[in-house]
Protein backbone atom coordinates (compact mmCIF):
# COMPACT_ATOMS: atom_id res chain seq x y z
CA UNK A 1 0.00 0.00 0.00
CA UNK A 2 1.23 3.10 -0.73
CA UNK A 3 2.20 5.91 2.32
CA UNK A 4 0.44 8.52 3.09
CA UNK A 5 3.14 10.93 2.29
CA UNK A 6 3.69 9.71 -1.34
CA UNK A 7 -0.35 9.84 -1.86
CA UNK A 8 0.49 13.50 -0.79
CA UNK A 9 2.58 14.24 -3.54
CA UNK A 10 0.95 12.08 -6.01
CA UNK A 11 -2.58 13.29 -5.56
CA UNK A 12 -2.03 17.29 -6.24
CA UNK A 13 0.24 15.92 -8.98
CA UNK A 14 -2.43 13.96 -11.30
CA UNK A 15 -4.34 17.10 -10.93
CA UNK A 16 -1.88 19.10 -11.90
CA UNK A 17 -1.20 17.10 -14.34
CA UNK A 18 -5.19 17.01 -15.94
CA UNK A 19 -5.63 20.82 -15.10
CA UNK A 20 -2.68 21.30 -17.51
CA UNK A 21 -3.83 19.23 -20.21
CA UNK A 22 -7.57 21.39 -19.58
CA UNK A 23 -5.94 24.58 -19.75
CA UNK A 24 -3.61 23.91 -22.91
CA UNK A 25 -6.85 22.17 -24.98
CA UNK A 26 -9.13 25.19 -23.54
CA UNK A 27 -6.07 27.34 -24.68
CA UNK A 28 -5.83 25.92 -27.95
CA UNK A 29 -9.94 25.76 -28.42
CA UNK A 30 -9.99 29.84 -28.02
CA UNK A 31 -7.05 30.50 -30.42
CA UNK A 32 -8.68 28.03 -32.76
CA UNK A 33 -12.28 30.14 -32.43
CA UNK A 34 -10.93 33.05 -33.24
CA UNK A 35 -8.74 31.70 -36.07
CA UNK A 36 -12.38 30.57 -37.29
CA UNK A 37 -11.44 26.79 -37.00
CA UNK A 38 -14.82 25.37 -35.92
CA UNK A 39 -13.16 21.71 -36.33
CA UNK A 40 -10.36 22.29 -34.44
CA UNK A 41 -12.62 24.53 -31.96
CA UNK A 42 -14.38 20.92 -31.32
CA UNK A 43 -11.75 18.67 -31.36
CA UNK A 44 -10.03 20.76 -28.50
CA UNK A 45 -13.30 20.83 -26.36
CA UNK A 46 -13.54 17.37 -26.64
CA UNK A 47 -9.82 16.19 -26.04
CA UNK A 48 -9.50 18.57 -22.99
CA UNK A 49 -12.35 16.36 -21.56
CA UNK A 50 -11.10 12.85 -22.04
CA UNK A 51 -7.27 13.85 -21.57
CA UNK A 52 -7.81 15.31 -17.88
CA UNK A 53 -10.65 13.30 -17.07
CA UNK A 54 -8.69 10.09 -16.17
CA UNK A 55 -5.96 12.45 -14.03
CA UNK A 56 -8.31 14.53 -11.81
CA UNK A 57 -10.79 11.09 -11.28
CA UNK A 58 -7.06 9.76 -9.63
CA UNK A 59 -5.96 12.71 -7.68
CA UNK A 60 -9.28 13.84 -6.49
CA UNK A 61 -11.17 10.52 -5.72
CA UNK A 62 -10.35 7.45 -2.72
CA UNK A 63 -10.78 4.70 -5.22
CA UNK A 64 -8.75 1.77 -3.90
CA UNK A 65 -5.67 0.91 -6.38
CA UNK A 66 -5.55 4.38 -7.52
CA UNK A 67 -2.00 4.77 -6.42
CA UNK A 68 -0.35 2.24 -8.42
CA UNK A 69 -2.27 3.54 -11.72
CA UNK A 70 -1.39 7.17 -10.90
CA UNK A 71 1.97 5.84 -10.62
CA UNK A 72 2.02 4.89 -14.16
CA UNK A 73 -0.21 7.20 -15.82
CA UNK A 74 2.06 9.96 -14.71
CA UNK A 75 5.78 8.00 -15.59
CA UNK A 76 4.18 7.22 -19.05
CA UNK A 77 3.23 10.55 -19.27
CA UNK A 78 6.62 12.09 -18.50
CA UNK A 79 8.10 9.34 -20.45
CA UNK A 80 6.00 10.39 -23.95
CA UNK A 81 6.64 14.14 -22.99
CA UNK A 82 10.34 13.45 -22.61
CA UNK A 83 10.39 11.50 -26.00
CA UNK A 84 8.48 14.57 -28.00
CA UNK A 85 11.06 17.60 -26.35
CA UNK A 86 14.49 15.56 -26.50
CA UNK A 87 15.95 16.30 -30.03
CA UNK A 88 16.10 13.86 -32.48
CA UNK A 89 16.33 13.12 -36.12
CA UNK A 90 18.41 15.14 -38.80
CA UNK A 91 18.26 18.84 -38.39
CA UNK A 92 20.77 20.49 -41.14
CA UNK A 93 20.97 19.78 -44.64
CA UNK A 94 24.09 17.95 -45.31
CA UNK A 95 23.92 16.84 -48.82
CA UNK A 96 24.77 19.75 -52.09
CA UNK A 97 21.52 20.68 -53.38
CA UNK A 98 23.24 23.40 -55.63
CA UNK A 99 21.78 23.84 -58.58
CA UNK A 100 23.66 22.78 -61.34
CA UNK A 101 22.15 25.19 -64.11
CA UNK A 102 20.03 28.76 -64.56
CA UNK A 103 17.04 28.89 -65.56
CA UNK A 104 15.56 30.03 -69.38
CA UNK A 105 12.54 32.35 -68.38
CA UNK A 106 11.45 32.16 -71.17
CA UNK A 107 10.08 28.69 -70.22
CA UNK A 108 8.39 29.43 -67.00
CA UNK A 109 4.59 29.27 -67.49
CA UNK A 110 3.88 33.26 -66.82
CA UNK A 111 6.42 34.05 -70.00
CA UNK A 112 4.83 31.57 -72.38
CA UNK A 113 1.01 32.66 -71.32
CA UNK A 114 2.60 36.41 -72.61
CA UNK A 115 3.25 35.10 -76.04
CA UNK A 116 0.74 35.83 -78.32
CA UNK A 117 0.13 33.45 -81.46
CA UNK A 118 0.67 35.20 -84.95
CA UNK A 119 3.75 37.08 -84.06
CA UNK A 120 7.24 36.05 -84.60
CA UNK A 121 8.07 36.00 -81.02
CA UNK A 122 5.50 33.18 -80.76
CA UNK A 123 6.54 30.81 -83.87
CA UNK A 124 10.26 31.35 -83.07
CA UNK A 125 9.52 30.24 -79.56
CA UNK A 126 7.16 26.95 -80.41
CA UNK A 127 9.90 26.33 -83.21
CA UNK A 128 12.08 26.01 -80.66
CA UNK A 129 9.97 24.29 -78.00
CA UNK A 130 7.78 21.89 -80.45
CA UNK A 131 6.87 19.52 -77.42
CA UNK A 132 5.38 22.45 -75.32
CA UNK A 133 2.68 23.76 -78.24
CA UNK A 134 -0.03 21.50 -77.54
CA UNK A 135 -0.18 21.91 -73.75
CA UNK A 136 0.12 25.67 -74.45
CA UNK A 137 -2.65 25.61 -76.66
CA UNK A 138 -4.64 23.82 -74.21
CA UNK A 139 -4.55 26.34 -71.30
CA UNK A 140 -5.20 28.82 -73.93
CA UNK A 141 -8.34 27.56 -75.23
CA UNK A 142 -9.48 28.42 -71.51
CA UNK A 143 -10.86 31.78 -70.02
CA UNK A 144 -7.65 32.26 -68.22
CA UNK A 145 -6.59 34.98 -65.25
CA UNK A 146 -9.16 36.96 -63.97
CA UNK A 147 -11.48 35.80 -66.79
CA UNK A 148 -15.28 35.97 -67.07
CA UNK A 149 -16.70 32.43 -67.68
CA UNK A 150 -14.02 31.07 -65.28
CA UNK A 151 -15.25 28.39 -62.52
CA UNK A 152 -14.43 31.34 -59.83
CA UNK A 153 -15.77 33.90 -61.96
CA UNK A 154 -16.19 37.14 -59.27
CA UNK A 155 -16.65 40.56 -60.77
CA UNK A 156 -16.22 42.32 -58.17
CA UNK A 157 -13.14 40.47 -56.50
CA UNK A 158 -11.92 40.06 -59.89
CA UNK A 159 -12.08 43.77 -60.70
CA UNK A 160 -10.41 44.30 -57.12
CA UNK A 161 -7.47 42.51 -58.28
CA UNK A 162 -7.59 43.40 -61.66
CA UNK A 163 -6.73 46.90 -60.41
CA UNK A 164 -3.97 46.06 -58.00
CA UNK A 165 -2.70 44.24 -60.75
CA UNK A 166 -2.80 46.79 -62.95
CA UNK A 167 -1.26 49.73 -60.10
CA UNK A 168 1.97 46.82 -59.66
CA UNK A 169 2.32 47.31 -63.28
CA UNK A 170 3.09 50.72 -63.17
CA UNK A 171 6.17 49.58 -60.75
CA UNK A 172 8.05 47.49 -63.31
CA UNK A 173 9.65 50.07 -64.94
CA UNK A 174 10.68 51.41 -61.70
CA UNK A 175 13.23 48.38 -61.05
CA UNK A 176 16.30 50.54 -62.00
CA UNK A 177 17.23 54.43 -61.89
CA UNK A 178 20.14 56.72 -61.63
CA UNK A 179 23.07 56.53 -59.08
CA UNK A 180 24.41 59.53 -57.09
CA UNK A 181 27.76 60.48 -58.37
CA UNK A 182 29.35 60.24 -55.02
CA UNK A 183 28.99 56.92 -52.91
CA UNK A 184 28.35 57.41 -49.36
CA UNK A 185 31.12 55.60 -47.51
CA UNK A 186 29.19 53.13 -45.07
CA UNK A 187 29.92 50.03 -42.85
CA UNK A 188 28.07 46.82 -44.53
CA UNK A 189 27.29 46.09 -40.91
CA UNK A 190 25.72 48.98 -39.87
CA UNK A 191 23.92 49.73 -43.15
CA UNK A 192 22.81 46.17 -43.04
CA UNK A 193 20.94 47.06 -40.04
CA UNK A 194 19.58 49.85 -40.89
CA UNK A 195 18.24 47.88 -44.85
CA UNK A 196 16.98 45.63 -42.05
CA UNK A 197 15.23 47.49 -39.69
CA UNK A 198 13.55 49.99 -42.41
CA UNK A 199 12.20 47.44 -44.65
CA UNK A 200 10.97 45.59 -41.50
CA UNK A 201 9.05 48.69 -40.80
CA UNK A 202 8.18 48.91 -44.32
CA UNK A 203 6.18 45.93 -43.80
CA UNK A 204 8.21 43.45 -44.73
CA UNK A 205 8.43 39.80 -42.20
CA UNK A 206 11.48 38.77 -42.56
CA UNK A 207 14.91 40.10 -44.75
CA UNK A 208 18.06 38.83 -45.41
CA UNK A 209 20.95 38.80 -47.14
CA UNK A 210 23.29 36.60 -49.92
CA UNK A 211 26.02 36.58 -51.98
CA UNK A 212 24.72 36.75 -55.57
CA UNK A 213 25.32 33.67 -57.27
CA UNK A 214 25.40 32.70 -61.28
CA UNK A 215 22.12 30.32 -60.50
CA UNK A 216 19.97 32.87 -58.62
CA UNK A 217 19.93 34.56 -61.87
CA UNK A 218 17.82 33.53 -65.15
CA UNK A 219 19.60 33.19 -67.98
CA UNK A 220 17.44 34.57 -70.38
CA UNK A 221 15.26 37.32 -70.34
CA UNK A 222 11.51 35.81 -70.80
CA UNK A 223 9.21 38.93 -70.67
CA UNK A 224 9.27 42.57 -71.58
CA UNK A 225 11.41 44.58 -73.66
CA UNK A 226 14.50 42.81 -73.09
CA UNK A 227 12.86 39.33 -74.37
CA UNK A 228 15.59 37.00 -75.17
CA UNK A 229 18.63 38.76 -73.81
CA UNK A 230 20.79 37.02 -71.64
CA UNK A 231 20.53 38.27 -68.57
CA UNK A 232 23.83 40.24 -66.99
CA UNK A 233 23.55 41.20 -63.31
CA UNK A 234 26.89 42.90 -62.42
CA UNK A 235 25.98 43.01 -58.67
CA UNK A 236 27.60 41.11 -55.71
CA UNK A 237 25.12 40.64 -53.20
CA UNK A 238 20.95 40.34 -53.04
CA UNK A 239 18.69 41.51 -50.35
CA UNK A 240 15.63 39.56 -50.27
CA UNK A 241 12.78 40.15 -47.93
CA UNK A 242 8.97 38.56 -47.68
CA UNK A 243 5.46 40.08 -46.83
CA UNK A 244 2.53 37.86 -44.96
CA UNK A 245 -0.19 37.03 -47.01
CA UNK A 246 -3.68 37.82 -45.03
CA UNK A 247 -4.82 33.95 -43.42
CA UNK A 248 -7.92 35.07 -43.82
CA UNK A 249 -7.70 35.62 -47.64
CA UNK A 250 -5.70 32.70 -48.33
CA UNK A 251 -8.10 30.30 -46.58
CA UNK A 252 -11.08 30.59 -49.26
CA UNK A 253 -8.30 29.56 -51.89
CA UNK A 254 -8.93 28.46 -54.66
CA UNK A 255 -12.34 31.20 -54.39
CA UNK A 256 -11.28 34.73 -55.56
CA UNK A 257 -10.20 35.79 -52.42
CA UNK A 258 -6.91 34.64 -52.79
CA UNK A 259 -6.09 35.91 -56.12
CA UNK A 260 -7.15 39.29 -54.67
CA UNK A 261 -4.28 38.77 -51.79
CA UNK A 262 -1.59 37.50 -54.04
CA UNK A 263 -1.63 40.34 -56.44
CA UNK A 264 -1.86 42.71 -53.20
CA UNK A 265 1.22 41.39 -51.80
CA UNK A 266 3.10 41.52 -54.81
CA UNK A 267 1.67 45.11 -54.93
CA UNK A 268 3.35 45.63 -51.15
CA UNK A 269 6.90 43.84 -52.08
CA UNK A 270 7.01 45.46 -55.22
CA UNK A 271 6.43 49.22 -53.51
CA UNK A 272 9.16 48.03 -50.78
CA UNK A 273 11.61 46.99 -53.44
CA UNK A 274 11.43 49.84 -55.51
CA UNK A 275 11.88 52.12 -52.37
CA UNK A 276 14.58 49.80 -50.88
CA UNK A 277 16.54 50.25 -54.22
CA UNK A 278 16.29 53.73 -54.44
CA UNK A 279 17.67 54.25 -51.58
CA UNK A 280 21.03 52.58 -52.29
CA UNK A 281 21.60 54.33 -55.27
CA UNK A 282 21.06 57.44 -53.53
CA UNK A 283 23.73 56.21 -51.18
CA UNK A 284 25.67 56.07 -54.73
CA UNK A 285 25.50 52.20 -55.71
CA UNK A 286 23.83 50.71 -57.84
CA UNK A 287 21.14 48.61 -57.14
CA UNK A 288 18.23 46.72 -58.90
CA UNK A 289 14.59 45.96 -57.81
CA UNK A 290 13.31 42.62 -59.33
CA UNK A 291 9.38 42.45 -58.61
CA UNK A 292 6.41 40.60 -60.10
CA UNK A 293 6.30 40.62 -64.13
CA UNK A 294 10.36 41.97 -63.63
CA UNK A 295 12.50 39.87 -62.54
CA UNK A 296 16.21 38.76 -63.52
CA UNK A 297 16.57 36.38 -60.57
CA UNK A 298 14.54 33.36 -58.83
CA UNK A 299 13.62 34.93 -56.06
CA UNK A 300 13.06 31.47 -53.91
CA UNK A 301 16.45 30.01 -54.52
CA UNK A 302 17.67 34.04 -53.71
CA UNK A 303 15.61 33.86 -50.33
CA UNK A 304 17.11 29.74 -49.43
CA UNK A 305 19.87 31.09 -49.63
CA UNK A 306 19.41 34.70 -47.62
CA UNK A 307 18.03 32.02 -45.28
CA UNK A 308 15.01 32.91 -44.77
CA UNK A 309 13.71 29.44 -45.60
CA UNK A 310 13.93 26.14 -47.49
CA UNK A 311 12.40 25.28 -50.69
CA UNK A 312 9.41 22.79 -50.42
CA UNK A 313 7.60 20.31 -51.78
CA UNK A 314 4.77 22.75 -53.87
CA UNK A 315 8.42 24.19 -55.00
CA UNK A 316 7.80 27.31 -52.94
CA UNK A 317 9.81 29.09 -50.07
CA UNK A 318 8.97 27.77 -46.95
CA UNK A 319 9.78 30.10 -44.40
CA UNK A 320 9.60 29.52 -40.36
CA UNK A 321 7.19 31.94 -39.36
CA UNK A 322 4.40 31.45 -42.07
CA UNK A 323 5.44 28.68 -44.42
CA UNK A 324 4.70 29.06 -48.06
CA UNK A 325 1.79 31.78 -47.09
CA UNK A 326 4.12 34.85 -47.95
CA UNK A 327 5.27 36.96 -51.34
CA UNK A 328 8.73 37.67 -52.22
CA UNK A 329 10.91 40.35 -53.41
CA UNK A 330 14.68 40.50 -53.85
CA UNK A 331 16.78 44.09 -54.70
CA UNK A 332 20.34 43.16 -55.84
CA UNK A 333 23.21 45.58 -55.73
CA UNK A 334 26.88 46.25 -55.81
CA UNK A 335 26.91 47.72 -52.47
CA UNK A 336 29.50 46.39 -49.81
CA UNK A 337 27.32 44.23 -47.55
CA UNK A 338 27.09 41.35 -45.35
CA UNK A 339 25.46 37.74 -46.34
CA UNK A 340 23.97 36.41 -43.51
CA UNK A 341 24.08 32.62 -43.37
CA UNK A 342 21.64 29.81 -44.56
CA UNK A 343 19.69 28.13 -42.19
CA UNK A 344 20.33 24.49 -44.15
CA UNK A 345 17.32 23.19 -42.11
CA UNK A 346 16.86 19.43 -42.40
CA UNK A 347 13.31 19.79 -40.83
CA UNK A 348 10.96 21.18 -43.10
CA UNK A 349 12.50 19.33 -46.05
CA UNK A 350 11.39 16.10 -43.32
CA UNK A 351 8.29 17.56 -42.62
CA UNK A 352 7.32 17.88 -45.97
CA UNK A 353 8.48 14.63 -46.81
CA UNK A 354 5.83 13.15 -44.55
CA UNK A 355 3.19 15.55 -44.99
CA UNK A 356 2.11 15.22 -48.81
CA UNK A 357 -1.23 17.33 -47.98
CA UNK A 358 -0.21 19.58 -50.61
CA UNK A 359 0.13 16.82 -53.17
CA UNK A 360 -3.11 15.09 -52.18
CA UNK A 361 -5.35 18.06 -52.25
CA UNK A 362 -4.01 19.98 -55.33
CA UNK A 363 -6.66 20.33 -57.86
CA UNK A 364 -4.58 20.03 -60.57
CA UNK A 365 -2.01 16.97 -59.02
CA UNK A 366 0.68 19.31 -59.78
CA UNK A 367 2.54 18.43 -57.17
CA UNK A 368 4.96 15.27 -56.46
CA UNK A 369 3.55 12.63 -53.61
CA UNK A 370 6.63 10.92 -53.93
CA UNK A 371 10.05 11.15 -52.48
CA UNK A 372 12.60 13.72 -53.71
CA UNK A 373 14.40 13.00 -57.23
CA UNK A 374 17.62 13.86 -59.03
CA UNK A 375 16.70 16.46 -61.22
CA UNK A 376 19.35 18.40 -63.21
CA UNK A 377 22.03 17.10 -60.24
CA UNK A 378 19.72 18.18 -57.14
CA UNK A 379 17.81 16.05 -55.10
CA UNK A 380 14.51 17.64 -55.15
CA UNK A 381 10.81 17.95 -56.14
CA UNK A 382 9.19 19.29 -58.86
CA UNK A 383 5.96 20.68 -59.32
CA UNK A 384 3.81 19.89 -63.11
CA UNK A 385 4.13 23.86 -64.09
CA UNK A 386 1.60 23.19 -66.52
CA UNK A 387 -0.81 21.58 -65.38
CA UNK A 388 -0.73 24.20 -61.95
CA UNK A 389 -1.26 27.38 -64.76
CA UNK A 390 -3.93 24.75 -66.83
CA UNK A 391 -6.07 24.36 -63.49
CA UNK A 392 -5.54 28.72 -62.61
CA UNK A 393 -6.30 29.31 -66.39
CA UNK A 394 -10.08 27.24 -65.95
CA UNK A 395 -10.52 28.57 -62.54
CA UNK A 396 -9.73 32.20 -62.71
CA UNK A 397 -7.65 32.48 -59.79
CA UNK A 398 -4.23 31.14 -58.82
CA UNK A 399 -5.33 28.42 -56.74
CA UNK A 400 -3.39 28.69 -53.69
CA UNK A 401 -5.13 25.25 -52.31
CA UNK A 402 -1.40 23.99 -51.69
CA UNK A 403 -1.05 27.36 -49.27
CA UNK A 404 -4.27 26.92 -47.29
CA UNK A 405 -3.76 23.57 -46.31
CA UNK A 406 0.42 23.58 -45.25
CA UNK A 407 0.26 23.31 -41.57
CA UNK A 408 3.50 25.99 -41.82
CA UNK A 409 0.66 28.62 -42.77
CA UNK A 410 -1.04 28.62 -39.29
CA UNK A 411 -1.31 32.16 -37.97
CA UNK A 412 2.49 33.08 -36.67
CA UNK A 413 1.14 33.31 -32.58
CA UNK A 414 2.15 31.17 -29.98
CA UNK A 415 0.02 27.91 -30.06
CA UNK A 416 1.23 27.42 -33.84
CA UNK A 417 5.06 28.98 -32.80
CA UNK A 418 5.31 25.60 -30.21
CA UNK A 419 4.26 23.34 -32.47
CA UNK A 420 6.86 25.15 -34.96
CA UNK A 421 9.39 24.96 -32.09
CA UNK A 422 8.82 21.32 -31.71
CA UNK A 423 8.79 20.19 -35.11
CA UNK A 424 12.23 21.87 -35.72
CA UNK A 425 13.04 19.79 -32.34
CA UNK A 426 12.21 16.65 -32.77
CA UNK A 427 11.37 13.63 -35.63
CA UNK A 428 8.93 12.17 -33.40
CA UNK A 429 7.30 15.51 -32.74
CA UNK A 430 7.05 15.79 -37.04
CA UNK A 431 5.27 12.82 -37.27
CA UNK A 432 3.07 13.58 -34.19
CA UNK A 433 2.59 17.34 -35.56
CA UNK A 434 1.47 16.31 -38.80
CA UNK A 435 -1.42 13.47 -37.43
CA UNK A 436 -2.68 16.46 -35.08
CA UNK A 437 -2.83 18.54 -37.90
CA UNK A 438 -5.20 15.95 -39.49
CA UNK A 439 -6.94 15.57 -36.78
CA UNK A 440 -7.84 19.08 -35.58
CA UNK A 441 -7.78 21.07 -39.25
CA UNK A 442 -9.06 17.73 -41.36
CA UNK A 443 -6.98 15.87 -44.06
CA UNK A 444 -8.67 17.44 -46.58
CA UNK A 445 -9.98 21.23 -45.38
CA UNK A 446 -12.61 22.56 -47.06
CA UNK A 447 -11.89 26.40 -48.41
CA UNK A 448 -12.76 28.61 -45.92
CA UNK A 449 -15.71 30.68 -46.92
CA UNK A 450 -15.21 34.41 -48.43
CA UNK A 451 -15.11 37.22 -45.69
CA UNK A 452 -18.80 38.87 -45.22
CA UNK A 453 -17.66 42.01 -46.99
CA UNK A 454 -16.52 39.71 -50.04
CA UNK A 455 -20.17 38.48 -50.83
CA UNK A 456 -21.89 40.04 -53.19
CA UNK A 457 -24.56 39.56 -55.82
CA UNK A 458 -23.85 41.56 -58.87
CA UNK A 459 -27.09 43.17 -59.49
CA UNK A 460 -29.48 42.24 -62.55
CA UNK A 461 -30.30 44.59 -65.18
CA UNK A 462 -33.94 45.53 -65.11
CA UNK A 463 -34.89 44.00 -68.71
CA UNK A 464 -37.84 46.13 -68.31
CA UNK A 465 -36.18 49.03 -69.00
Amino acid sequence: MMPDWALAVLDPLAVAVGLGFFMALAYAGLVSAREKEPRAVFVSSLLAVILSAPYLLLGLSDLEGRSGVSVGLLLLTGAAGLALVIPSGKKRITEDDTPRGRIDERDIMFSRNLLEPGTARFEEYYAANPEKRAVDDAFRALPGLLAEGSTMYDPYAYAAAGATEATVEYLRPLVEGGVATEPTVTDPVEIMGFIKGWTLKQGAISVGVTELRDYHTYSTVGRGDDYGRPVELDHDYAIAFTTEMSREMVAGAPKASIVMESYQQYLATGAIAIQLAKLIRGLGYSARAHVDGNYRVVCPLVARDAGLGEIGRMGLLMTPELGPRVRLAVVTTEMPLVADERSLDYTMIDFCARCKKCAEICPAQAIPSGDREMIDGVRRWQIDQEACFTLWCQIGTDCGRCVSVCPYSHPNNLLHNLVRLGVRNSSLFRRLAIKADDLFYGKRPPSAELPDWMRMNPIAEDSSS
